[in-house]
């Protein structure tokens, strides 16, 4: 396994991947749209300064990803920025293996090394394998989103 940051030649796989990513949070949010739902804006992710898009690697092939986003604080917080982290995605053949967790910590890493030392990332309520994993790397659930569609 490579573990790299992603270059802007990788962008066809990881808009494969962010697709894989929509259909597995389908079935948490009735409101994702059915076609071209687009989460990230891979490109500036990977070129700007203030992120770092992290790829996996098995064979040439990739098969997770994950980054991290210097982001400015909500001003009742006593941190001025904090590092949001997402598209963290593991294929499904390679699940269960640590490998958001090593994800996570190489992004907690290039973070920390920008000064910068808390950390946020999103998760539906229901995705309980997520939700563990998470837990896991040390993250606690600090606010729920809430939804009304009429």
């Amino acid at each position: 396994m490579i573990f790299r940051e992603a270059k802007l030649s990788d962008l066809v796989r990881l808009r494969e991947l962010e697709q894989a990513d929509v259909e597995a949070e389908r079935p948490f949010n009735s409101s994702i749209r059915e076609h071209d739902a687009i989460y990230y804006q891979l490109e500036d992710l990977i070129t700007s300064q203030n992120s770092k898009l992290v790829v996996v690697e098995v064979k040439g092939d990739i098969i997770a990803t994950g980054y991290g986003q210097i982001r400015d604080s909500k001003r009742s917080l006593t941190h001025e920025d904090h590092c949001y982290l997402g598209f963290m995605y593991v294929a499904e053949g390679y699940r269960g293996n640590g490998i958001n967790k090593q994800v996570v910590d190489e992004l907690i890493a290039w973070s920390k090394s920008k000064g910068v030392n808390d950390f946020y990332l999103d998760v539906y309520s229901e995705n309980a394998s997520a939700l563990l994993a998470y837990k896991k790397a040390g993250f606690i659930p600090t606010l729920l989103e809430m939804k009304l569609n009429l």
